[in-house]
């Protein structure tokens, strides 16, 4: 086991960039207002990358993405973190984003380095969050508090 598992920052530095693209302003912004065009294709890229890093995705009602990294005990609740992908009208490259790429560049390192964690770690793309398109503001991890108070 390794004593020192450090990040790939080029690749996460390259993944932020990359998603930067969709939705690029002409001063370095990004447009991506939830559930718009931008928004689909910034989400699709996301999956994309999930899948490629080995994580399970699901989809809930209310369009939150949920990437999971399988750990040894499958009964165990995962770790969970995440953010948002959708922007401000005009946002910037990183609010959101970096929470979501960071969640990851984590479980690309675990893959990377071999490392098993002992429970699920589970990245979460909130919809909505930023609430420029929709009201109100962070409409689905709301809506997603209120599921596990009430439900479970």
């Amino acid at each position: 086991m390794p004593t020192t598992t450090l990040i790939n920052s080029d690749r996460l530095w390259h993944s932020l960039m990359e998603l930067a693209q969709i939705g690029a302003t002409p001063k370095g912004g990004c447009r991506r207002l939830a559930l718009s065009d931008e928004d689909k294709a910034g989400r699709d890229l996301f999956v994309g990358w999930c899948k490629a890093a080995g994580c399970k995705v699901r989809i809930d009602r209310m369009g939150n993405i949920f990437a999971r990294r399988p750990g040894r005990d499958t009964e165990h609740p995962p770790v969970g973190t995440g953010s948002h992908l959708d922007t401000q009208p005009h946002g910037g490259k990183f609010d959101g984003a970096f929470g979501v790429l960071a969640g990851l560049e984590a479980i690309r390192t675990l893959n990377d380095f071999g490392l098993e964690t002992a429970a699920p770690i589970e990245i979460v793309a909130w919809t909505n969050e930023e609430g420029a398109r929709f009201a109100p503001s962070m409409l689905a991890s709301g809506a997603a508090v209120i599921n596990v108070i009430l439900f479970h």
